[in-house]
């Protein structure tokens, strides 16, 4: 199947498989699926490869902190025929009777296109003509990218449609296919957002105010379970289309909530009911301290993977929960910094990955190293992994010595290993749409346990990385619009293969939203951050995280 989420709409794979007890890469951005059979022929290798250092790893350290499960030995906790990852088909029939309604889904496309509050008037800005100022350009991109999330936005409900992949254009506005379903981590971002375009004056608060009430009133309609939103909803019917109930996608929307609370003082009412509702230790495992990666509601059972690896995107739900009382402070480290180097399933054998204390809590420490630099993994090694999280807490100040200083470490890790190992032009390497359609994952494998495959390069990763290398991500970002036809009338496209020069011309909810609100941090320093932290439950979870040093 061709297309950005090549996923039918009668089945939810919220959970792809994931061959680790850590972070999991966002279920909206994994768009492909990997069959049972295969993953289960690849868990049986894995297993028999693994089996002795398993033993090893299960044994308790000598002060009582109970050693993490190694990486492969994750997928081999499968008490049952279905595979985790595997959620079964959702009916949409008010869709389909809307659908049948105009001619049936073919026909019915133009009706969903119309729904849109707004379309791109042609696929390729003049490159000549952008701003030669490295600050009027970042003000010209966020300007486009916000008018691009605004006009894909459906005018009824005000849900934010996943994506839009435009197709070969002859001149003129382009014909293209709308991904008409959303995430609600895709809201919880547009809710960011909206408050980011405040920020930098290109909408009034009356309208913002405005726009997030309509959103607001559309969450309200929206079937939950136990306080939490689903993972995924048809923006056209607000069907649920998924069973899954995903705890890092619960705790991106439960961050929009708070910045819009703290941001626009009309909606605080609205935004305070519906986070009183999501109570996280809906998520939390008691036996093992960690959270769940989510809750199958056909089921009724929480998935048996948990977040176990620190440095991904979900430190930020884990950071909520505990702010919240939700959850014990020690759920912050029993994630891991690295596995214990006896572990297999690492990309490589970490320095000083032994046990250690911080704040009274036992923590399994230590790092990696590539060409003199020392960091904290992620999983994949994606950016957004390590720097998504940036978005909405500042961890420069919060952590100086541990997240701070990693995030930076990534980032120029990212840069050297795209432009000196692979020898591309430019640089930037996280999940993405592929050009020709399609969307991978993709990264720098030396910064992750794992580490995903480079491949192309998507410009969301730069603009993550103007917190921490502002010069260099802005010059970045630049020599991709100079260098390639990626810019269209709503900002920098998806992704682009520097191999070929061919460019993915899919504008994702997500990636945009992420783009708009990292211009906004840097044009008006921390400006999301500096809302977050004045939540109470924020600002309690932020003390935590000034005794830990990642690299002593």
């Amino acid at each position: 199947m061709s297309g950005v989420k090549c996923r039918r709409r009668d089945r939810a794979d919220d959970q792809a498989p994931v061959w680790h007890n850590g972070a999991h890469m966002h279920r909206r951005r994994a768009r492909t699926s990997v069959l049972p059979w295969l993953a289960a022929v690849a868990a049986l290798l894995l297993v028999s490869a693994w089996r002795p250092q398993a033993r090893a790893a299960d044994a308790a350290a000598d002060d009582g902190l109970p050693r993490p499960v190694c990486p492969l030995e994750s997928i081999v906790r499968n008490d049952g025929d279905i595979p985790v990852w595997e959620d079964d088909p959702v009916l949409t029939p008010r869709k389909t009777a809307w659908e049948d309604s105009l001619g049936g889904r073919v026909a019915a496309r133009p009706a969903v296109r119309a729904r849109l509050q707004g379309w791109p008037a042609l696929a390729l800005r003049d490159r000549a003509a952008l701003p030669g100022d490295d600050r009027a350009f970042l003000e010209q991109l966020a300007r486009d990218t916000w008018r691009g999330l605004d006009a894909f936005t459906d005018r009824e409900n005000g849900l934010p449609v996943d994506h839009v992949r435009l197709e070969p254009d002859g001149g003129g506005a382009p014909a293209g296919v709308v991904g008409d379903y959303t995430n609600i981590t895709n809201v919880g971002m547009h809710l960011i957002a909206a408050v980011a375009a405040q920020a930098l004056g290109l909408v009034s608060a009356a309208e913002v105010v405005a726009s997030i009430e309509r959103t607001l009133d559309t969450l309200d309609r929206l079937e939950t379970h136990a306080g939490f939103f689903f993972n995924y909803y048809d923006t056209t019917s607000l069907e649920r289309t998924s069973n899954f109930i995903s705890f890092v996608d619960s705790s991106w929307l439960t961050a929009g909530l708070m910045i819009a609370r703290a941001a626009l003082p009309p909606l605080a009412a609205r935004t305070t009911a519906l986070l009183g509702r999501m109570d996280y230790r809906f998520f939390y495992d008691q036996k093992l301290g960690l959270l769940s990666h989510g809750y199958f509601v056909h089921r009724r059972a929480r998935s048996r993977y948990h977040y176990a690896v620190l440095y991904t995107e979900a430190r930020l739900g884990a950071l909520i929960a505990i702010g919240k009382g939700d959850v014990p402070e020690a759920t912050w480290f029993r994630m891991v910094r690295t596995y214990p180097a006896d572990c297999l399933g690492q990309n490589q054998t970490p320095v000083a990955a032994v046990h250690k204390v911080v704040r009274g809590h036992g923590v399994w420490g230590g790092w990696y190293e590539w060409q003199g630099e020392r960091y904290v993994p992620s999983w994949g090694g994606s950016m957004f992994e390590a720097l998504m999280p940036t978005l909405v807490i500042d961890e420069q100040r919060a952590a100086p010595a541990s997240l701070g200083a990693n995030d930076v470490t990534h980032a120029v890790v990212q840069r050297r290993y795209a432009l000196e190992t692979l020898g591309y032009p430019v640089w930037g390497l996280s999940p993405a749409a592929i050009p020709g359609g399609g969307y991978r994952e993709f990264g720098v494998r030396p910064l992750g346990m794992r580490g995903y495959g480079a491949g192309i390069v998507t410009p969301h990763a730069s603009a993550l990385a103007l917190t921490v290398t502002p010069a260099e991500a802005t010059a970045n970002l630049r020599r991709l619009a100079e260098r390639y036809e990626i810019y269209g009338d709503y900002g920098l496209y998806d992704a682009v293969d520097p191999a070929t020069g061919q460019v993915a011309r899919t504008y994702l909810a997500l990636d945009q939203a992420m783009t708009l609100v990292a211009i906004a941090n840097h044009l008006r320093p921390a400006v999301i951050p500096n809302l977050l932290a004045t939540d109470a439950a924020v600002r309690h979870a932020l003390a935590i995280l000034g005794d830990e040093r990642f690299f002593e």
